[in-house]
């Protein structure tokens, strides 16, 4: 009973943490200018999405609002959203709170 633990919460890791243990996620938000096909054909040039997976995404942005496209270490992650918005999607990068 005299034990005390001490407990961290995810909210209690830092950028480096976060960043050296790939918790970022990049997400792609619903736009109302973008063509379904258009959203699917830039999912298959920039992350190599084969057809049923590009499309699932494409889906879950249109019915859902957004779509995690991609998980993993922040530098990639920041030049994943850099390149979507080249393609004039609309995304953002996410502290992934799970790492």
């Amino acid at each position: 009973m005299g034990e005390s633990k001490t407990y961290t919460s995810p909210a209690s890791h830092s950028a480096t943490e976060l960043a050296l243990e790939g918790g970022w996620r990049v997400v792609v938000l619903n736009d109302p200018v973008n063509l379904m096909s258009y959203v699917v054909m830039v999912f298959k040039k920039v992350f190599g999405f084969n057809e049923p997976t590009a499309r699932k995404h494409m889906l879950e942005v249109h019915e859902r609002g957004r779509s995690v496209v991609w998980t993993g270490l922040r530098e990639k992650a920041e030049a994943y959203v850099f390149t979507l918005q080249q393609w004039h999607l609309s995304a953002v990068l996410e502290a992934d709170e799970a790492h």
